[in-house]
C-alpha cells in the first residue's frame, strides 16, 4: 500500500466538530468591529520576500529564522507572510488609501512561521489583525484598546486578561536610551544569555524580552526607557493613560514590553493570560508611524494589533466560555422512513427553509433503518427529528419527535409545522 500522506508538522486540520467554535470567535470579532465602523481589508498569502526584510527588519527573528521564502520560477524571492501588517500598508500604499486619508480597517487569514510547534504555537497559525491610518493623535491608540476590551466582554475574557501597556518613546528617544542600554549591558555581556549577548550586537531593545532569569536580573538595576522619554511621547502616553483611566479599563506598565518587530513607536500594548501556560499572548500591537515611509510611501502615523485565533480558542475552551448553542449545528432533522419518502423530504426540508430561513436542517440521505435513521438524529444534535412515512406522506402530516425535551411525540398536519416551529426556542 502506498504510504499515507500527512499533514506539515504545525499546519493543522480545522474539523467539522471544530468549525463552529472558530464561527462564533469570527462572527464575534466581526460584529465588534463593524460596530466601530472599521471596514475589511484581504491580502495576499505570498509576497515580495523585500517586503518583510524593509518591515519587520533583516536581523529579527521572524526574517532570520521563521519566514517561509522560496523562488519562484521566474526567480524571484517570495515569502508566506508571516504577518499582516506590513501586507497591509503594502496593499494601501499601492492602491492609494493612505496620502490625506484616514482608514480603520481590519483581515483575518493564515500567517506562516517556521517555529518549533507546541500547544497554542503553529507554524501555519490564523491572525485576525486591525489597523488604523492616518491619525497620529492618542486618542486612536486608546480606541482600538478599547475595541478589544469591549471583545473580551462579549467573549466573557474580560477577567482572564490582563493589558500591559508602554511606550518606546520618539525614534530620537529610543535611539538615546538605546546607547544608555547598550553601555550598561556591554559591559555585563559574559553574564547575559547568548541569545541576549547576540541582540545586543543586532537589535538591544530586544534583550528586554529575553525569557532568561539571569538577564531579567542584571536588567533590573538597568536605565529605563521611562527615564528618556521626550515631551510629546509621554504628553501621548499620558493622554493614553487618561482614557483608558476615564474608560475604566485596568492595565499595568511593563517598562519592558518592546514587541518583537522593529516598526513599533511610542505605544506597544499586549493582552495576556496566565490560563494557557507559557503562551500567554493572545493579542498584541501598538504605533508604527514610521513604517509607511519605510516602505516607500509618504510619513503616515498608524497603529494596530492582531490577535491569534487559535489562542483566544483554546483560552474560551479552556474556561469553558463557548455557548453550548454554538456547539448545537442542527435544530431539525428530517427521516423519510419507507419506500417513496424521502422525495416529500427534501421538498418539506426546503419548504421550512422558505419559510424559517434561521432554521438549521439536516435532511437523512443514504437510505437505512428506521432505527439507524433515529441513531443519527440524535447524534446530530437536533432538538426535534421530523419522520415521514408513507402514511404521512399520504395525509399531508408528519410525526414530530422531541429528541431533548419531555413533549413525546404527536403527529400535525404538515400546514401547522411551520407554525409550532416558529413559536419553539432553539
Amino acid at each position: 500500500m502506498a504510504k499515507k500522506i500527512q499533514a506539515i508538522r504545525g499546519m493543522n486540520d480545522i474539523l467539522p466538530a471544530q468549525s463552529p467554535v472558530w464561527q462564533y470567535l469570527e462572527g464575534t470579532v466581526k460584529e465588534t468591529l463593524a460596530s466601530y465602523g472599521y471596514d475589511e481589508i484581504r491580502m495576499p498569502i505570498v509576497e515580495q520576500t523585500n517586503l518583510f526584510k524593509r518591515s519587520i527588519g533583516e536581523v529579527t527573528d521572524i526574517v532570520e529564522k521563521e519566514m517561509y521564502t522560496f523562488e519562484d520560477r521566474n526567480g524571484d524571492s517570495l515569502t508566506l507572510r508571516p504577518e499582516g501588517t506590513a501586507s497591509c500598508v503594502r496593499a494601501c500604499e499601492e492602491h492609494g488609501l493612505l496620502y490625506n486619508q484616514t482608514q480603520r480597517l481590519w483581515y483575518t487569514g493564515p500567517m506562516f512561521r517556521h517555529e518549533r510547534p507546541q500547544k497554542g504555537r503553529y507554524r501555519q497559525f490564523y491572525q485576525i489583525g486591525v489597523e488604523t491610518f492616518g491619525m497620529a493623535t492618542a486618542d486612536i491608540d486608546a480606541e482600538v484598546i478599547l475595541m478589544t476590551a469591549r471583545l473580551w466582554k462579549q467573549l466573557g475574557l474580560t477577567d482572564a486578561v490582563t493589558l500591559q501597556l508602554n511606550t518606546l518613546a520618539s525614534n530620537e528617544a529610543r535611539a538615546n536610551y538605546r546607547d544608555a542600554l547598550v553601555e550598561y549591558l556591554g559591559e555585563r555581556k559574559d553574564q547575559l544569555d547568548e541569545d541576549s549577548q547576540r541582540r545586543l550586537e543586532t537589535n538591544p531593545l530586544r534583550v528586554l524580552d529575553s525569557k532568561d532569569q539571569n538577564t531579567q536580573a542584571l536588567l533590573a538595576d538597568a536605565p529605563q526607557l521611562h527615564d528618556y522619554l521626550d515631551d510629546e511621547s509621554r504628553e501621548h502616553f499620558d493622554l493614553l493613560r487618561s482614557i483608558l483611566d476615564a474608560a475604566g479599563v485596568q492595565y499595568e506598565i511593563n517598562q519592558r514590553l518592546v514587541r518583537g518587530l522593529d516598526y513599533y513607536c511610542k505605544t506597544v500594548f499586549e493582552w495576556v493570560t496566565d490560563k494557557l501556560g507559557s503562551q500567554g499572548t493572545v493579542c498584541a500591537g501598538g504605533r508604527y508611524d514610521g513604517l509607511v515611509e519605510q516602505l516607500g510611501g509618504k510619513s503616515t502615523p498608524a497603529v494596530g494589533f492582531a490577535m491569534g485565533v487559535e489562542r483566544l480558542i483554546l483560552l474560551l475552551e479552556t474556561l469553558e466560555l463557548i455557548p453550548e448553542e454554538v456547539l448545537q449545528t442542527i435544530d431539525v432533522y428530517i427521516c423519510p422512513v419507507g419506500e417513496g419518502s424521502a422525495r416529500s423530504a427534501l421538498l418539506l426540508a426546503d419548504q421550512l427553509r422558505d419559510e424559517h430561513s434561521w432554521l438549521r436542517i439536516q435532511t437523512h440521505c443514504g437510505g437505512g433503518s428506521f432505527k439507524s435513521q433515529m441513531k443519527k438524529a440524535d447524534k446530530s444534535g437536533a432538538q426535534f427529528a421530523l419522520l415521514l412515512g408513507e402514511d404521512e406522506v399520504a395525509n399531508g402530516t408528519v410525526t414530530v419527535k422531541d429528541l431533548r425535551g419531555e413533549d413525546g411525540q404527536s403527529t400535525m398536519p404538515v400546514a401547522e409545522l411551520y407554525d409550532w416551529l416558529a413559536q419553539k426556542t432553539f
